[in-house]
C-alpha cells in the first residue's frame, strides 16, 4: 500500500469518488500513517472500537501530533465555550447528552420529532415551489441547505423572524467547515469567530428570555432545568450544546439529503420507484447512510490503553481515525457492497456512527431526508444533473457536493 493513501483519501482531487481508495485501505485493516494517527477500516473492528471505553472522543486526551493529516484539531464549535458533548467522554458526555436527550426524544419526548412531520413537510413543499427556474437550478441552495437549518430555528424555538439571522451565521460557520483553498485564512478565521460571538451572544440572550418565559420548545425546556443540580446545564454548556445542534444537525443532513438525490439520479429505476412509493422512502434513506454516508470517518479519537485489532497493538496515547465510510462497503459484511440497493434486507450500517457517540439527531435527520427526497421525486418532473460529478466541498469528513446543479421539465403540484 501506498505510504500516502490517507492523504490520497483527504486529498481534495478524490472526493468525487473515494471508494475505490477505501478498498485500498482495507487491505490492511490497520493502517498507521507514517509518524501520524493509526487508520480502522474494517466494519467489524470500527464497530468494536466504537462501543470501546479505551477510546476517548475528548480532544484534551489527544497528543498533539504534527503529521497529523488534519492538522492540530477538528474544528470546534467555539474555542471560547466548554466542548460539546460530542468531544467529551463519560461521565460529563453521558450527563450532557442525557439532559439534551428529555426534550428531544424518548423516554421523555417520545413523540417530539414525528409531532414535526407535517412542518416538516410543508417547509420542503415551500423550499420547492420557490424554485424559479425548473431548467436550471442548484438542489443546495434550494433545498438541501436551507431546510434543515430551517427545521433547527423551528425545533430550538427561534422566533420566525430571526431564522434570517440563523441562517447568515449557519452559512458562515458551514464555509469554516469547508474553507476555499484560495481564501486568506487570517480573514476567514476572524469572519468565522465574530459569527460565533454575534451566535452565542443572540443564544445567550434567547435562553434568558426562555427562562423567563417558557414556551415549550427545546430551548425552553433545556433552560428550564429543574432535574437536581447534576441534571442542569450551566448557561455556557446550554450555549455549546445549542451550537452543536445547529451545526452538526444540519451540516450531516444537507450531504444525506444532496447525496441522496444524486444517488437517485444516478439510479433512475429507483427515483421512479419512489415516486410512486413514498414509503420506499424509509429503507432507502437506510441504504444511502450506508452506500453513501454523510460523515465519512471519525478522525482524531485517543486510546486510553493499549489496544489489539487484527493482531496490531496500537499504544495508549496513539491517535485513532474511524473510517465509516471503508466500513459501510467492507464486503467481509455486506454483500455486493458497492451495490446501491435500497431493498438490502441487512442494512446494519455505521452511517450514524454506534455506541454512546452515535448519532443523537438520527431520527430528525431521518425524518428530514425520508420527506425531501420523497417530495422531490414526486415533484419534479424529469429530473436531470447538469453535470457529473457534481464540485465536491473540501471537507473529506463531511463528504457532499457544493452544488448540485440540476434540471426539470417542470414542477408538480
Amino acid at each position: 500500500m501506498s505510504e500516502t493513501i490517507l492523504r490520497r483519501i483527504l486529498d481534495h482531487a478524490n472526493r468525487a469518488d473515494p471508494y475505490p481508495l477505501y478498498d485500498e485501505l482495507r487491505k490492511t485493516p490497520v493502517y498507521q500513517d507514517p509518524g501520524g494517527p493509526f487508520v480502522i477500516s474494517g466494519y467489524h473492528d470500527i464497530l468494536s472500537l466504537l462501543h470501546d471505553p479505551r477510546v476517548s472522543s475528548d480532544a484534551r486526551n489527544l497528543a498533539r501530533n504534527t503529521n497529523d493529516p488534519l492538522g492540530d484539531s477538528e474544528d470546534e464549535t467555539s474555542s471560547a465555550l466548554p466542548p460539546a458533548f460530542l468531544r467529551l467522554d463519560p461521565p460529563e458526555h453521558d450527563r450532557l447528552r442525557r439532559i439534551t436527550n428529555r426534550p428531544f426524544g424518548p423516554p421523555h419526548s417520545p413523540r417530539r420529532v414525528e409531532e414535526l412531520r407535517g412542518e416538516l413537510q410543508g417547509i420542503v413543499q415551500e423550499l420547492i415551489d420557490s424554485i424559479e427556474d425548473p431548467g436550471s437550478f442548484d438542489l443546495v441552495e434550494q433545498v438541501s441547505y436551507p431546510f434543515p437549518v430551517t427545521v433547527i430555528c423551528r425545533l430550538l424555538g427561534v422566533p420566525r423572524e430571526d431564522e434570517s439571522r440563523f441562517h447568515v451565521w449557519a452559512d458562515t460557520l458551514a464555509a469554516s467547515l469547508d474553507p476555499d483553498p484560495d481564501a486568506d485564512p487570517g480573514e476567514r478565521l476572524k469572519v468565522t469567530q465574530d459569527a460565533r460571538m454575534e451566535l452565542g451572544m443572540y443564544l445567550a440572550g434567547l435562553i434568558e428570555e426562555r427562562r423567563r418565559n417558557p414556551v415549550g420548545d427545546m430551548l425552553s425546556d433545556l433552560a428550564a432545568g429543574g432535574h437536581g443540580q447534576d441534571e442542569t446545564m450551566t448557561t455556557m454548556e446550554l450555549l455549546s450544546t445549542s451550537a452543536l445542534l445547529l451545526v452538526a444537525g444540519h451540516e450531516t443532513t444537507v450531504n444525506l439529503i444532496t447525496n441522496g438525490m444524486l444517488t437517485l439520479l444516478r439510479h433512475p429505476q429507483y427515483l421512479a420507484e419512489l415516486r410512486e412509493d413514498p414509503a420506499l422512502a424509509v429503507p432507502l434513506v437506510e441504504e444511502l447512510l450506508r452506500y453513501e454516508p454523510p460523515v465519512q470517518l471519525v478522525p482524531q479519537r485517543s486510546t486510553l490503553a493499549d489496544i489489539e485489532v487484527r493482531g496490531v497493538t496500537i499504544p495508549k496515547g496513539s491517535s485513532l481515525w474511524l473510517v465509516l465510510a471503508a466500513g459501510n462497503r467492507d464486503p467481509e459484511r455486506f454483500e455486493n457492497p458497492n451495490t446501491f440497493d435500497p431493498y438490502r434486507k441487512d442494512i446494519q450500517h455505521l452511517g450514524l456512527g454506534s455506541g454512546i457517540h452515535s448519532c443523537f439527531g438520527a431520527p430528525l435527520a431521518r425524518l428530514e431526508a425520508q420527506l425531501a427526497l420523497s417530495e422531490l421525486a414526486r415533484r419534479l418532473e424529469k429530473p436531470r444533473l447538469r453535470e457529473d460529478p457534481p464540485p465536491y466541498r473540501q471537507n473529506a469528513v463531511l463528504r457532499g457536493p457544493r452544488h448540485l446543479h440540476l434540471s426539470c421539465d417542470g414542477i408538480r403540484p
